[in-house]
This record gives C-alpha cells, structure tokens and sequence, in this order.
C-alpha cells in the first residue's frame, strides 16, 4: 500500500487509533447517531475532530485515505442558527493540515485557508475554531491544505433554522457526491502536465468522422476537424480527470455498495445533495420521481419541480421527493463526461434496488458551446495561430491597461463599463492574455443564457433545471447600484496545463481589494473549454440575471465554456479571503486569488 505524503507506516498506524479514539470520546461527549451506512452524525456546539490516515477499499483495491474521526466522508456535523459553536481540530497527520467552513459566514481567522486566514494546523497540533452561526441550511467543510480534500477529508454541514425548517419533511437525507482515485492527487497532477489528456479515452474516432460527414456533411466536418485541430484541443475534454481513474461515491460508498434511505410510501422526504468532489461535475436524477428543488447553495429558493440536474463541484442543491410506489428508486448521478457514475436507493424496505439506468451518451463541444457562435471559426481568437504582436489592442480599448501590474480594484469599471459587463456583441480581453502562453484560447462572442441546461443536457426530454429556473425567496439583501465592476477571465492552457485569472497564476497576481462596506458587481468571462466553479470566501455572491436584476444567492457560481456570470458582492467582512474556482487541481494551478477587505 502506497502513503499519502506526509505519511509513514508508523504514523498511518497511529493516526487510525487516535482518530477512532477521538470519535469515542466525542460519542460519549455530546449528540452522536449513525445514520445509513456507518456515516455518522454529530450535533451539539462543541465538537473534538480528529483528521487521520485511513485505510480503505474504495476503487481497485486496499488504498491509504486521510480522514477526520475515521470517518469518509466526515461526519454530518448538525448546528443550530444562532448558536456559537466550538470544534477543536486535532492533527494526526505528519503534514500541515486545516479545515474550511464552507459558506458559512464567520471571521476570517475562522475560515480555515492557510496563508489568509491562519497558519494552518501543525503535525501533532490543533486549532480551535469558534464562530456563532448568523444562517441556516445546507452546506459542507473539507480541507484547505495540500489537496487533502480529495483523499478524504470532507463532510457535510446542517445548520437547523431558529423558527423551524420551511418546508416540513418526514425523513432527511445528506447525499454527499465525491470522486475517490487510489492515487494521490499529487500524482494525478504530475500525470496531466506530462500529458493534459491523460485521462480521455473518449476522442473521436475514425467512425464518428463518417457518422458526422454523413449527417453534416464532408466540408462542415472536416472544417469542424481543422478548428479543433487548430486549438490543439478535444471536443470530448468535459473533464481533466475521469471514470478511468475515479470511482463515484455516494456518502462514501461506490455503486456496488448502493448506499439506501429508507422511507414509507407516501412520505416527503428531503435530499440535500453536496457535489464534495475534487474534479466532477454530475448530473443528477431519480427515475419516477419528480424532485422540487427548495434550496440552492443552502439559501432559500421558490419551488420548481424538475426531472433532472447539474450540480457543479462545491454547489448544493436541496430537494423534496414524494415516492408514492411501494419501491425501490435509483439516485442515479452520472459524470458530465459519461466516463461513470454514483448512485444511491430510497426503498421502503433494507436490500431493494432499483434498476440503474445506462449512462447517457458521450458528450461533445461544438464551437458554440466553446462561444465561437457556431461551427464557423468566424469572430475566433485561438493561441495557436494568433500573431500576438500584431493584435492591435489600442482598438480594443485596451491601450492605456498594464493587465501584468495593475490592481483590478483601482480600475473604475463604473465610469467606462467593461465589453463584457456591457453586452455588446464581441468582447475585448485584458491585455494580460495577450502573447501568453498560459492562455490557449478566447472566446469572442460569450453566451449570457442562464436558461441553457448545459452541453450533454439539452433537449434530452427531461426537465432540467437551469440557473433561469433558481430564484430567491428573498428579495435583493442589498439593492444598492454597484459602484463599479471588476472584470476576470478564467483562463487556462490545456496542453500546458496551467490556470489562472486573465492569464495571470496567484503566484504572479496582485491581491483583489474591496472597500469595507462597498457594492460590487464581479463579472467572469470563461475563456476555456472546461465549465469552472467559482467560490468566494467569507461573502455572498449575488447572481445576477440576463439584464442585471437580482436573482439567486449563492457562495458558488458555475460559468460554463464560453460563457459570462455576473453577480454582485456587499465587502461586509473584513478581512483576507480566498476566491477561486473549485476544481481542486485548477485551483491548485494557478485559478486563485486573494480578496482583502479593509
């Protein structure tokens, strides 16, 4: 069995026994229960956790896990609004080690990210971290430090309304998605730079080129072919990392293992679904049963009832089902890329399954999805054919911008609104891109469709919910105008593999600096092929819809390829956050930056 680094034989030994000692002593000192299958439940306002190597069998065989009080995922921690609560996190473990609150609103010094917030937890040392709780609702923690997080250390979040739940439920159920790979993360890394497509094994074949030739015809597909072919790039790349190499679990338990929540017919029951994985998006369904979503991201939403759902890495969408058959149904949640899938059962009695349904099939980009506007490569700009040097960026509004120094936050994009921000056709982009070989490709005409259910999703005679169908209970928190607009590129270089913001890595990149008090609108402009989560810390992001009216309250915003989400944020807490997207090994590459609010 390999380690994890940071871990010795001795110290994975050892690490079990103190982290299954501390679960003990935490059972016998506050609220513990399990719920189905061994994942357990802790509730109280004082908490002992414990992070740990443990050995599992997860995917292929016997493989080295680190996780907090011997539990993968963690335990389902259960607090109340306006409580304060206190969680002693203890490390077991021969490296640096943290955990994350994530969307819950606390100080800084709380929020768990080392180098912002705090130093991070030392081998053999602990943190207390001590917050009250000003929200309810569905969220999730997960470590911080060195990709811990994917092998293990996550777990869900329930902060119980003050007044009451909203909508009353007879049963209640987490469903925390994750991705699980016997190797390390590190390793996965090391592999994509060597070769980004490492994990495809869905491309193109010589059949698809006839099937496509015969429904499209010779010239469109082979003009298709040289556009692809001169963005050195894949339509099958939804994911960097896939079913190859990845197992999908539900609460911890692969397919085979078909984790079960047992209910009544007739029952409403409540599934607050975690997307906790590392690098997968899922789609999401439970055939014949209509789910009504209520919340989204832990925040109330009007109810809509779908057939079907994305749920992009860090978001969480809560759920009713009435099953009114006396039967098992699948929970069936497939990744984007269709390389495999998760899925649990709801049945009225223990052993029951449901049939599980064949994964859809493979998916492929076109050029609009890619914000191309077509199959054309009309209005196109791709790095591997642009003559940097002659790209006239005076009259792209660009002359006077210095994007390699300046701080984003200085710029006044109220007084001369950005091409993004103001809709208008073909966007301009930072002179930062410009000539970098950190960024491959941009797009030129994004969509603002909040309504598209995304590529592999449309017209697949589900319902499927879109962004469009999520709206807040609540009216606008904060409806004062912004008073300017900052302006990010999520960027990348797939064959490089490297990430960044406007072509710039965090290594390189000046921090991001909001006035206390101040009303912001961020807008992201997606200029690569993969579909990015982005997660501020500390502050709500306000999604804005298609004409800049208020809509959904979340802490994570997906931007699909191609693609531009606005939102607007209130700089109400004071302090060093981080802002990054969520896919762990993006954000491990560069797709970071530090916000500081003073």
């Amino acid at each position: 069995m390999t380690f994890p680094p940071g871990i010795t034989r001795r110290r994975f030994v050892t690490g079990i026994g103190l982290s299954l000692l501390a679960a003990r002593l935490h059972a016998a000192s506050s609220s513990a229960t399990a719920v189905a299958n061994g994942v357990p439940e802790l509730s109280g306002t004082h908490f002992e956790l414990g992070i740990a190597a443990l050995p599992v069998t997860l995917g292929n065989g016997p493989a080295a896990a680190i996780a907090v009080n011997g539990s993968l995922p963690a335990p389902t921690l259960r607090w109340r609004e306006g409580d304060t609560v206190h969680l002693r996190v203890r490390n077991h473990i021969e490296r640096d080690t943290s955990l994350h609150w994530h969307g819950i609103l606390l100080p800084a010094v709380m929020d768990g990210v080392p180098g912002l917030s705090f130093h991070g937890i030392a081998p053999g040392g602990f943190y207390d971290y001590r917050f009250p709780l000003r929200q309810s609702g569905t969220y999730w923690y997960h470590a911080h430090s060195s990709m811990q997080e994917a092998q293990g250390v996550y777990g869900a979040i329930v902060v119980e309304p003050r007044d009451g739940e909203r909508h009353a439920a007879d049963r209640d159920y987490v469903l925390l998605l994750s991705d699980w790979s016997d190797e390390d993360p590190h390793a996965i890394l090391r592999k994509l730079k060597i070769q980004a497509d490492y994990y495809n094994r869905q491309k193109p074949t010589v059949a698809d080129l006839f099937r496509d030739a015969g429904r499209d015809g010779w010239k469109a597909t082979l003009a298709d072919r040289a556009a692809w072919g001169r963005m050195r790039m894949n339509p099958s790349d939804l994911a960097d990392v896939s079913g190859l190499t990845y197992t999908y679990l539900v609460n911890g338990v692969p397919p085979d293992g078909n984790w079960t929540g047992l209910f009544r017919r007739g029952e409403r029951i409540r599934l607050r679904f975690i997307n906790g994985s590392a690098m997968s998006y899922f789609d999401v369904r439970i055939p014949g049963l209509k789910m009504t979503v209520i919340a989204a991201d832990g925040q109330p939403v009007h109810p809509v009832s779908i057939d079907e759902f994305r749920i992009g890495v860090a978001e969480i969408l809560d759920v009713l089902v009435v099953p009114e058959e006396d039967q098992p149904y699948t929970v069936f949640a497939q990744a984007m890329d269709r390389s495999g899938y998760a899925r649990a059962t709801l049945s009225p009695r223990p052993g029951l399954q449901a049939p599980v349904p064949e994964p859809d099939a493979r998916v492929l980009l076109s050029m609009a999805d890619m914000g191309h506007g077509g199959h054309d490569m009309a209005g196109m700009q791709d790095h591997a054919s642009m003559d940097h040097a002659a790209m006239d960026h005076a009259s792209m509004g660009h002359a006077s911008m210095d994007h390699g120094s300046m701080d984003h936050a200085d710029m006044d994009h109220a007084a001369t609104p950005s091409s993004a921000a103001s809709g208008n056709g073909m966007i301009s982009h930072p002179v930062s891109e410009a000539g970098n070989p950190a960024v491959d490709m941009q797009t030129m005409s994004p969509s603002r469709r909040l309504d598209d259910p995304g590529v592999g999703l449309r017209d697949n005679g589900r319902r499927v919910l879109t962004y469009a169908d999520l709206r807040s209970e609540f009216p606008d928190p904060d409806p004062r105008e912004p008073g300017r607009t900052l302006e990010l590129h999520l960027t990348g270089n797939m064959e490089r593999y490297v990430w960044g913001f406007d072509g710039i890595p965090f290594s390189r990149a000046d921090p991001i600096w909001l006035n206390y008090g101040e009303r912001v609108r961020i807008v992201l402009v997606n200029d690569t092929m993969m579909e990015h989560p982005i997660h501020l810390h500390g502050m709500w992001s306000d999604l804005e819809s298609a004409d800049g009216q208020f809509q959904l309250r979340k802490h994570t915003v997906s931007v699909p390829p191609g693609s531009i989400r606005s939102f607007r944020v209130s700089a109400d807490a004071l302090g060093r956050w981080a802002f990054h997207c969520h896919m762990l090994l993006h954000m491990e590459l560069g797709m970071f930056r530090e916000v500081r609010v003073e």
